[in-house]
């Protein structure tokens, strides 16, 4: 059970990570694609998919970083002071953005700031999130406050996951919007997609010549034929994407999810069995047994109840988002 009980902690960990990224991920997207968008009622339409879910799509950051703290205190001791300055800009993005859903709607001669609070809000947390990653990806997470995740690689994992959340919300207007600002994502989420595959490809090609642990558990044998699997689903779901994106309603969003998933199933793979990147392993930073019981007993309780409430939400402001109406139908 000693040896049980972590892997199950982590294993909650990796899903509330993965279901931050996907919920928040799109409307991260969206508020990145909102850039681009100069026509009011459009603006309007966008926001207004996003507004009824948007708050408690971060539900899972917090789950994420209270599953870390509870059950894997060593490693949040050494990753949270590695990368301060990214989380805490993160944050702070996360804030304005979310100040700026309550003061848009009832402002007038302001509207224009809370309009770049909303996008600026949102590309820089999507592109802070992918500084993280990519320092830790790249074994930066040492415990002490620096800048080494400050690499060309960060930077790149930065726009990568900035490029990803923009496919993510065109695939989710494709599903909200109507008219001409469907119109336009369908035209351009293909385009996204081969940005991100191309984003995607040079990462994972990066990735291992960055660390040579990595390119073993990818290319020796027999894991490079064990692991196949994953990359050519990868290159299924961007198929799906590709051919359902100028006709379909749900799919394209579902084969972005899954693109997301299915390269969050690659990091674990790469990473495994350790939590602070060939430093510290799971079972090195697990809380005492108690502690660990008590995580997974809270998790039992209260996990169930806010997977509902989160489906229960998406399921009533479900439908196409009218701006002039301010409602879904």
């Amino acid at each position: 059970m000693e040896d049980i009980m972590p892997v199950l902690l982590i294993g909650v960990l990796a899903a509330a990570i993965l279901l931050y990224v996907l919920l928040d991920g799109f409307d991260l997207g969206v508020g990145i694609l909102y850039l681009s968008e100069h026509d009011p009622a459009d603006r309007d339409t966008m926001m207004l998919s996003v507004a009824p879910v948007w708050d408690g799509n971060e539900t899972w950051l917090v789950a994420g970083s209270v599953v870390l703290l509870a059950g894997f205190p060593a490693a949040y001791a050494v990753i949270l002071p590695a990368f301060y300055l990214p989380l805490i800009l993160m944050l702070l993005a996360l804030i304005f953005r979310g100040v700026a859903f309550e003061f848009r709607f009832k402002s007038n001669r302001s509207r224009v700031v809370w309009d770049i609070a909303f996008a600026g809000g949102s590309l820089v947390a999507a592109f802070c999130q992918g500084l993280v990653l990519g320092g830790y990806i790249g074994g930066t997470a040492d415990g002490e406050v620096s800048f080494e995740w400050l690499s060309p690689f960060a930077i790149f994992c930065g726009v990568a996951v900035v490029i990803g959340y923009t496919l993510l919300g065109a695939c989710w207007l494709i599903m909200k919007a109507e008219g001409a600002l469907e119109a336009r994502m369908r035209r351009l989420a293909p385009r996204l997609l081969l940005i991100s595959l191309a984003a995607l490809a040079i990462v994972s090609l990066w990735t291992p010549l960055h660390s040579q642990r990595i390119a073993e558990r990818w290319f020796s044998w027999p894991n490079i034929v064990l692991l196949a699997p994953v990359p050519l689903m990868t290159a299924l779901a961007a198929l799906w994407l590709w051919r359902t994106a100028r006709t379909g309603t749900y799919a394209p969003f579902l084969a972005a999810a899954l693109i997301f998933a299915l390269g969050t199933v690659g990091l674990c793979v790469s990473l495994w069995p350790y939590v602070v990147p060939f430093r510290v392993t799971i079972w090195d930073s697990a809380a005492p047994m108690l502690s660990l019981w008590f995580s997974l007993i809270g998790v039992v309780l209260f996990l169930p109840a806010v997977l509902a409430y989160t489906a229960w939400s998406y399921w009533v402001f479900r439908g196409k988002v009218r701006a002039d109406a301010g409602a879904y139908h």
